[in-house]
């Protein structure tokens, strides 16, 4: 019996493992390509809001790339206070974009539609270590490609030269991409981070931008405002349903726990783990 028992649960989370997916609703052919969004909202005189509203709309209808849809497994494995704990998490494959995996436009955000995108879709942003745990187990590891800084990087066409860039990077890999394959290194994470809430208004926090040789460009920063998104961000996406030592969970249960944040965590207990 007991070993049946063992058999099912091991079933349980094979089950729980391979069936991961975004819950995004199935684009349609119709929806705009990332070209058409591009074109959509590059219009100079377009307010942020407006501009976060469409892209908001965009992912709420569906209109993200195929290749976004199946999650990525993420493992780690920590001792903590004499017990050993191994943390399974569920993340998207790239940042996020909107199109289809034919044509496709990575699209930065602030940190606010960032967190209502994540709220829509069941989700968390990644903390640093995550971040860091996502570069190591990537397949495809690109070069970071900064562009120089000017006041013009948190303007659309920017966004759209940097994804133009980074997908002339991926060529080499497209098979591997296009079938949900982990890729790191061509962009910043907006990290849920202890500092956040540090300064006397809301900030965004970022880190990452990889190097090959495993180093992150960006230090944890969080001096811009919670209004900033430039053409280096991108929004990654990690399932809140987590599962720790064979135990179903929550991102959020994980990083607030006094013990177990260490799994998630190098910052500490992050008490709001989430923008406002």
């Amino acid at each position: 019996m007991k070993k049946l028992i063992t058999c099912l649960i091991f079933i349980s989370l094979v089950q729980i493992t391979l069936a991961q997916s975004l819950k995004v609703k199935p684009r349609k052919l119709n929806e705009l390509t990332g070209s058409e969004f591009f074109d959509l909202i590059s219009d100079s005189t377009l307010s942020l809001t407006t501009r976060e509203d469409l892209i908001f709309d965009a992912i709420k209808k569906g209109n993200v790339p195929n290749f976004l849809r199946k999650l990525s497994t993420i493992e780690h494995e920590a001792t903590i206070d004499g017990k050993k704990y191994k943390i399974t998490c569920f993340a998207l494959p790239d940042y996020i974009a909107i199109g289809s995996n034919e044509n496709y436009f990575y699209i930065p955000t602030t940190p606010i539609l960032a967190q209502r995108i994540a709220n829509l879709l069941q989700c968390s942003l990644p903390t640093k270590k995550m971040v860091d745990l996502i570069y190591q187990q990537s397949e495809i590891k690109l070069t970071p490609t900064p562009i120089p800084p000017t006041k013009a990087m948190t303007t659309v066409p920017v966004f759209k030269a940097h994804s133009d860039t980074v997908q002339q990077q991926l060529i080499p890999f497209l098979a591997q991409h296009d079938t949900s394959k982990l890729t790191a290194g061509h962009k910043k994470d907006i990290i849920i981070s202890t500092k956040i809430y540090t300064e006397k208004t809301a900030k965004v926090v970022i880190y990452g931008w990889h190097q090959q040789n495993g180093k992150a460009i960006q230090p944890v920063y969080n001096k811009h405002s919670n209004t900033w998104a430039d053409y280096s961000h991108g929004v990654r996406l990690i399932q809140n349903k987590v599962i720790v030592n064979g135990k179903k969970t929550t991102f959020q249960k994980v990083v607030l726990d006094p013990k177990l944040h260490q799994l998630l965590s190098d910052e500490g207990v992050i008490t709001r783990p989430y923008y406002p």
